[in-house]
């Protein structure tokens, strides 16, 4: 299906984060597309192209820019995993429609994550994830394979969350999408990768504090709003933009869907703003290993949004008409109130968070 609907101009881009994406990253993704091929993450040639149009290994040269090259080859993997499965078991496909399907496949695919060595399905996407599974054993600790881990249960159970608002055909609110949509993204494996990909492993003290919790969920929301603002014309297109920031803010307080954009950048400004401020206050007495983290919190966020500008994910001109025009870089934000979002369950990151 194609649209001949002119180019929506993006609003213009508040991420005061300078570019960045790992020197090796043609190398990664080589021997990406050679795993992607080994595991078989695809039917047909088709799904082959919709895969290797994620540019994964892109997407995540852009979170750990100089994490070891090894490592941020192997959490490649998993984002090249995590987008087909997405497409076949999330938001296509006879599971996306039925919660109870869903989740049954979706816990013996959580245990085989967990316990990789033993072989528990015939299903190639079980045994790709399994195959991540080991890698990451082998290049990381304990801690950051279970911190992954528990992750990656988190994000299998707010996509069950998602899918059961689509089979009710109900539209959430603002207050409980943002909760959802902090996990359903994909965001908290993704970014539980980062100590992974850069071999660092933040001391518990740190890493569990209300701080640092704060930051990473910040980051996470911000790159998910994003998402959701890149991906509205291709959704729309595609007619399953049911669940996007977008609607719910129409649904929430009316007005055009270009209305409901520039609130939602609003609302995703006020949080990016915090996050700067907040990130410079814990990285002054940070440990090295979390200020590593937190400089990849900010590549993630800006990474994210250079990788959207070019992915066929977010441009395939066969869906969308024409790629997106370049966005406008502000240096400030759209809105510069500085007091919490009156958002039940986030509005606690503008608290008085000791570092």
């Amino acid at each position: 299906m194609t649209s001949s609907a002119p180019t929506p101009e993006l609003p213009p881009v508040y991420c005061p984060v300078e570019p960045a994406v790992h020197p090796a990253v043609e190398a990664i993704e080589r021997r990406a597309v050679a795993w992607v091929d080994r595991v078989g993450l695809y039917r047909d040639d088709r799904e082959r192209r919709r895969v290797l149009g994620t540019n994964s290994a892109e997407f995540y040269a852009r979170f750990a820019p100089f994490g070891p090259e090894h490592n941020v080859q192997m959490a490649a993997h998993w984002v090249y995993w995590g987008f087909a499965f997405d497409d076949a078991r999330c938001d296509a496909g006879p599971l996306s429609a039925r919660p109870d399907l869903f989740l049954a496949m979706a816990g013996p695919l959580q245990r085989a994550l967990e316990v990789p060595d033993e072989r528990m399905s015939e299903d190639p996407l079980v045994a790709a994830l399994q195959d991540v599974g080991r890698s990451f054993r082998e290049c990381a600790g304990p801690v950051q394979v279970r911190r992954f881990t528990e992750a990656h249960r988190a994000w299998l159970f707010a996509v069950a969350w998602q899918i059961v608002n689509r089979v009710r055909g109900h539209m959430p609110g603002l207050a409980d999408y943002t909760a959802m949509r902090l996990h359903c993204s994909g965001g908290p494996p993704t970014l539980a990768m980062l100590e992974i990909a850069t071999a660092a492993e933040v001391p518990a003290r740190e890493m569990d504090s209300p701080a640092v919790r704060a930051l990473t969920e910040m980051a996470i929301l911000v790159a998910a709003w994003d998402n959701d603002l890149h991906s509205y014309r291709k959704e729309t297109v595609e007619g399953h933009t049911d669940q996007n920031l977008v609607n719910v803010l129409m649904r929430d307080g009316g007005g055009t869907a270009e209305e409901a954009m520039l609130r939602a950048v609003g609302l995703r400004d006020r949080v990016m703003a915090r996050f700067l401020r907040l990130r410079d206050e814990v990285r002054r007495t940070a440990s090295q290993d979390l200020r590593r983290y937190l400089d990849c919190l900010g590549h993630a966020i800006r990474g994210n949004i250079d990788w959207a500008l070019r992915t066929p994910r977010y441009n395939d001109a066969e869906v969308a008409g024409v790629p997106m025009a370049a966005p406008r870089w502000v240096d400030r934000p759209s809105d510069p109130a500085t007091e919490p979002l009156p958002i039940p369950g986030i509005a606690w990151w503008w608290d008085p968070l000791a570092p």
